[in-house]
């Protein structure tokens, strides 16, 4: 495609911050043609939209195993004891966990 097919122009305001983050790009790729790096970004680039739910599971998770392990250490120290059902449901979090961060590699793995 050669300049005079190019006849539509599109401008565009950048802070002085974001020309800085862009020439620093450029100088990464090796190009010193910030029109061609401009396009070629606009038109190849992409976009990731990282909106996990299972980012929010795991959340959940990590708060509510932090709670009971909170609730096993009170007990353990009042007690002195450590129940197996306590143990076990701190075992059953810990498996939803790893399925939650298996789900989270795997759906991240399709955007390399």
């Amino acid at each position: 495609m050669e300049n005079r097919s190019r006849a539509i122009q599109i401008k565009f305001r950048v802070t002085p911050e974001e020309r800085k983050l862009i020439e620093s790009k450029m100088a990464l790729y090796g190009t010193t043609n910030m029109e061609a790096y401009l396009r070629k970004v606009a038109i190849d680039g992409y976009i990731i939209n990282l909106d996990l739910p299972e980012l929010r599971t795991i959340s959940s998770l990590l708060q509510r195993m932090g709670n009971n392990i909170n609730q096993i250490a009170r007990r353990a120290n009042s007690t002195r004891r450590v129940y197996d059902t306590d143990l076990q449901d701190i075992q059953r979090q810990q498996a939803e966990l790893t399925a939650a961060l298996g789900e989270i590699i795997a759906a991240l793995s399709v955007l390399t």
